[in-house]
């Protein structure tokens, strides 16, 4: 791993050499992608320097102790430093997600539950909107359809980030949020008091940058125009308004019916596919190259049951981690860092473990 190190300080210098160029930046997709590496690379070297400067410190201090002895009282500290540096720069030396500084296109969709699990999507869809607002990241509602009680059978999110930083990175944070919602409670609809059990679906895909960064030929998309409808499927629009782009050769299909205006449907629309799109080619690339790292908590399979909700017992269990907090209502408003960081640390535990045994 420490080998590394001086090629990545070589890196280092190149980007920031490209990133004075403003060239550059007369194409702000690449300028993010060049920005958001270089900031990573950035966090290295600066423990890198750290961590050389302290161990020139234990040395002088082992030769000033050899003549006084008072010195040595200095020694203890400084190894301690320098271990806890070690250990901050061998985190950071984990292969990093590329995708960390993207923001993301996040689908909360109603699953088995009927009219319960469109009140819960509601619920993680509140829940999510908290939680951004408590990091400042910007939010925008693209799409949603909405179910007789208030729920939502499909909502569609972009969550945003203002820090070109890859550790403030959206999908950094909430890629470990795909998956299946388990939520125990009783519903509303339940008139004995039985506590149900219903699922909720999370898809969460990173943001493509520039339009360009995805070919789409345009003749591989079938484009659809219909009136919305609201729930019960009542028409809540006169003109046709509403757009379902299909794209042929992969049949993803992506609706959106929210905005009054075509244009601004189709292209909301057209941020989704890509996105999709985008997922789908990196799904493929990690399937083809099993050396590629790959998250060992954030598996490619979106049917995993990945956390349940207890309302009786106010309790939240990840089961990817073993993570439990009987304090759900407050993650329900929000507080979900414990719930990631104990992704994050386990899935960082891993990979450290995977390296140690190459």
């Amino acid at each position: 791993m420490w080998d590394s190190i001086d090629q990545l300080r070589s890196e280092h210098g190149e980007l920031q050499q490209k990133l004075a160029d403003p060239a550059v930046h007369q194409n702000p997709g690449m300028a993010r992608k060049l920005n958001r590496r270089y900031l990573e690379l950035d966090r290295i070297v600066t423990t890198h320097n750290t961590l050389v400067g302290l161990q020139d410190d234990l040395q002088a201090t082992k030769e000033l102790a050899d003549e006084d002895p008072s010195f040595g009282e200095e020694l203890p500290e400084l190894e301690q430093r320098i271990q806890e540096t070690e250990d901050h720069l061998r985190n950071l030396l984990i292969p990093k997600d590329p995708d960390d500084g993207r923001d993301v296109i996040m689908e909360i969709k109603g699953g088995e539950g009927g009219e319960e699990s469109a009140l819960f999507a509601a619920d993680l869809l509140r829940m999510y909107l908290h939680y951004a607002e408590s990091r400042g990241w910007k939010t925008e509602v693209l799409d949603s359809t909405e179910s007789d009680l208030g729920g939502y059978k499909n909502v569609q999110v972009a969550i945003k980030s203002s820090s070109a930083d890859p550790a403030e990175g959206v999908w950094a944070r909430l890629k470990y949020e795909g998956g299946v919602h388990r939520v125990q409670r009783v519903p509303t609809t339940e008139s004995q008091g039985r506590i149900h059990t219903s699922t909720t679906g999370v898809l969460v895909f990173p943001e493509v940058d520039e339009p360009e960064e995805v070919e789409i030929n345009q003749n591989d998309l079938k484009i659809d125009v219909f009136r919305s409808s609201g729930p019960g499927g009542q028409s809540v629009n006169t003109t046709d308004s509403a757009v379902r782009i299909t794209h042929v050769p992969t049949g993803i299909v992506v609706s959106m019916q929210n905005e009054k205006s075509q244009l601004q449907n189709r292209e909301a629309a057209m941020r989704v596919l890509r996105a999709r799109l985008l997922a789908k080619q990196q799904e493929e690339q990690e399937a083809e190259a099993s050396n590629l790292r790959k998250s060992q908590i954030r598996g490619m399979d979106r049917s995993e049951r990945i956390r349940t909700y207890n309302f009786p017992e106010n309790r939240l269990a990840d089961h990817r981690t073993g993570f439990k907090a009987y304090n759900l209502d407050q993650v329900m408003a929000g507080a979900l860092d414990p719930v990631i960081d104990s992704c994050v640390a386990h899935d960082e535990e891993a990979q450290l473990q995977a390296l140690g045994e190459e």
